[in-house]
C-alpha cells in the first residue's frame, strides 16, 4: 500500500502552518501569493490539456458519459446521502467539505498508471480523466453553489472571482496551447515541481487563516475517525458502482477497468485551488477530507489493480486476442482493435 509522498508534504506544510501561520502583514502577502498560484496553475492546466484528445474520445460516448455521470451524478448523491450524519459522526464544517470532494472531478494521472496496471483501456482512462477535467472547471463550481449555497460563503462575488482565478486563466493557457505547448511538455518535470510548490502554498495559506481563526478546535480524533469511516464507505459504494453497474452496461474488461478507475476517483491538484477559491478563509476544513480521500484512494486502488493484473480473465483475453494486421492502429477510447 503506497504513501503518496506528495500527501507527507501536504501534512508538514499543515503542521508549519500550525507551528508558524501567516499573521498580519505575512498572511495578506501569502493570500496574494496563493491567489496568483492558483491562476498560474490553471494557466498551466489549460497550456497542457489536449482538447482534440479530450474530444476525440468522445467518439466512445458511452463511457466517458458513464464516467461523468459518476463523478458528477452518483458522488453529490452520496455526498447529500451524508448529509444525515450531522451531528453524529460529522461537525457541519468537515461536512461541507465532504461535500465538496464528491463535486471534484476525476484524476488524470492516477487513473492512467492504475488503468495501464490493471491492463485496461489506457486511452480511454486518458480521455476520461482529461475530459472531466474540463468539464469539471465550469461543473464543479456550479454544483458548488448549488449544493452548498450560502452555508458555503457563495454570492456573485464568489462565481465571479471563480471566472476570473480559474476560467480565465484556463482558456487563455488553452488559446495559447498552441504556440507554448511545446515548451511546456519539454519542461514537464520542472513545470510539474511548480504545480506542486504552488498547491503548497495554497494549503498553508489555507491552513495558516484556519490557524488564526482557531478552526481546530472544532476537530477532534472521535470526528477524523468518523470521517475517515464515511470516506470510506463512499470509496467502497463507488468502486462498487463503478464495475458491477459497467457491467450491466455491457461495457467489456478493458473498459469497466477504466471506468472503475476515471470513476471512482477524485483530483487533489484540481480540488485544493478550487476549494481556496470557493471557501476563502473557511479552506483549511474544507480540503482536509479531500487530502484523507485522496490518500486513502492511493492506497485501495493500488491493491485492486494489481488484483486485476492478474485476473485470470485477463490472461485468458491476451490468449486467445488476435494477433493485429499489419498496420494496425489502437481505437482510442475504445478498448477494440481494428484492423
Amino acid at each position: 500500500m503506497p504513501i503518496d509522498p506528495y500527501i507527507l508534504l501536504l501534512l508538514g506544510t499543515v503542521g508549519l502552518a500550525a507551528l508558524l501561520p501567516a499573521r498580519g502583514t505575512s498572511g495578506d502577502v501569502a493570500s496574494g501569493a496563493s491567489t496568483g498560484a492558483i491562476a498560474f496553475l490553471f494557466f498551466l492546466y489549460g497550456a497542457r490539456l489536449s482538447t482534440r484528445e479530450a474530444l476525440d474520445g468522445l467518439k466512445h460516448w458511452r463511457l466517458h458519459a458513464t464516467v461523468l455521470a459518476c463523478t458528477f451524478l452518483v458522488f453529490p448523491l452520496l455526498g447529500l446521502a451524508a448529509r444525515g450524519l450531522v451531528p453524529v459522526f460529522l461537525t457541519h464544517p468537515l461536512y461541507q467539505g465532504l461535500l465538496f470532494l464528491t463535486l471534484v472531478p476525476s484524476t488524470i494521472q492516477s487513473s492512467i498508471a492504475f488503468t495501464s496496471m490493471a491492463r485496461g483501456n489506457v486511452p480511454a482512462a486518458i480521455c476520461a480523466g482529461s475530459f472531466s477535467s474540463l468539464v469539471g472547471i465550469v461543473i464543479t463550481p456550479l454544483l458548488a453553489a448549488a449544493l452548498l449555497g450560502s452555508g458555503g460563503g457563495f454570492s456573485a462575488d464568489s462565481l465571479l472571482e471563480i471566472v476570473l482565478q480559474l476560467l480565465v486563466p484556463f482558456l487563455a493557457g488553452q488559446l495559447l496551447r498552441r504556440w507554448i505547448g511545446g515548451f511546456v511538455a519539454r519542461h514537464k518535470k520542472v513545470l510539474g515541481l511548480v504545480d506542486r510548490g504552488s498547491i503548497l502554498l495554497v494549503v498553508y495559506t489555507a491552513f495558516s487563516e484556519g490557524m488564526v481563526q482557531g478552526i481546530w478546535h472544532q476537530v477532534s480524533p472521535l470526528r477524523l475517525a468518523g470521517l475517515l469511516g464515511v470516506e470510506a464507505v463512499i470509496l467502497a459504494v463507488m468502486l462498487a458502482v463503478t464495475w458491477y453497474g459497467s457491467k450491466a452496461l455491457r461495457f467489456d474488461r478493458e473498459d469497466r477497468i477504466a471506468i472503475q478507475f476515471a470513476g471512482s476517483k477524485k483530483s487533489l491538484a484540481s480540488g485544493l485551488p478550487m476549494a481556496s477559491v470557493l471557501f476563502g478563509a473557511h479552506a483549511a476544513l474544507a480540503v482536509l477530507p479531500l487530502m484523507l480521500f485522496h490518500q486513502m484512494q492511493l492506497m485501495v486502488c493500488a491493491v485492486i489493480a494489481k488484483r486485476r493484473s492478474h485476473d485470470p480473465d485477463a490472461s485468458r483475453e491476451e490468449v486467445t486476442a488476435p494477433a493485429p494486421a499489419a498496420g494496425s492502429r489502437t481505437a482510442v477510447g475504445t478498448g477494440t482493435r481494428r484492423g
